[in-house]
């Protein structure tokens, strides 16, 4: 069925950007911090340096082809709901398009994420209710636009450190240093998060652990949608 085509689709996207991922930090940190004893070990271990950075661009190249993947399949979504803001004239409407774009069924943000946000803190300290999450929560939302940012600023940085003779026909030569700044800092600040938040709340918690696997197959239990998205479970 269409249904299980995107999820597979879910599930293959979600694999390649685990496996990208992991390649562009185990290599990208060594080359970070190339002066390091530890990156040095590491060098002696795979080959050189130059193997580091062939796997490096590797990995750009798998994330290039999910970012791709996803827009396209974006796209396909949207054409596929016309029925959603294509009125009865044929012509789109711009109110429901952003209901669309941005409704329940959305990771876009919306108001109602910053309610659950001041909600949800209010909560941590026993001053309210917890909120009622709907199909995403505020944070996973932000993971997802995080990959957006990440993937734009230092895709493009990195395109920069990759064909630096290219990029300094029409950009000044100190452009160079400035992309190396925005690759790794970026970087080193995406893996952070990463291996830190998004771990601890997709796979460390007791609940989770070792792994949701709703990231390979695009399913949850009925039991898991009523405690953790129960606004989505009522609404359905």
């Amino acid at each position: 069925t269409l249904r299980g085509l995107q999820r597979h689709q879910f599930g293959f996207s979600h694999f390649l950007v685990i496996d990208s991922f992991l390649a562009l930090v185990l290599t990208g940190m060594p080359i970070k911090f190339h002066d390091q004893p530890w990156a040095r070990v590491f060098f002696d271990a795979i080959g050189g340096p130059s193997v580091a950075s062939s796997v490096h661009r590797f990995g750009a190249i798998i994330t290039l082809s999910y970012f791709v993947i996803h827009i396209a399949s974006l796209i396909h979504r949207v054409r596929q709901r016309r029925e959603a803001y294509v009125g009865q004239n044929g012509k789109v409407s711009l109110r429901r398009f952003a209901g669309f774009v941005f409704g329940p069924d959305s990771p876009m943000p919306r108001l109602q994420d910053a309610k659950d946000l001041v909600g949800h803190m209010k909560w941590f300290f026993g001053r309210g209710p917890k909120p009622k999450f709907d199909r995403f929560t505020y944070w996973e939302k932000f993971d997802y636009i995080a990959v957006f940012w990440g993937v734009t600023v230092i895709g493009l940085s990195g395109l920069v450190l990759w064909f630096p003779a290219f990029f300094t026909v029409v950009l000044p030569g100190w452009s160079i240093n400035l992309a190396h700044l925005i690759h790794t800092d970026e970087a080193l600040l995406a893996a952070g998060f990463i291996f830190v938040f998004h771990f601890f709340n997709s796979h460390f918690r007791p609940d989770k652990f070792p792994l949701d696997p709703v990231m390979f197959s695009g399913r949850v239990t009925e039991e898991e949608m009523r405690h953790k998205h129960p606004a989505q479970y009522e609404r359905l």
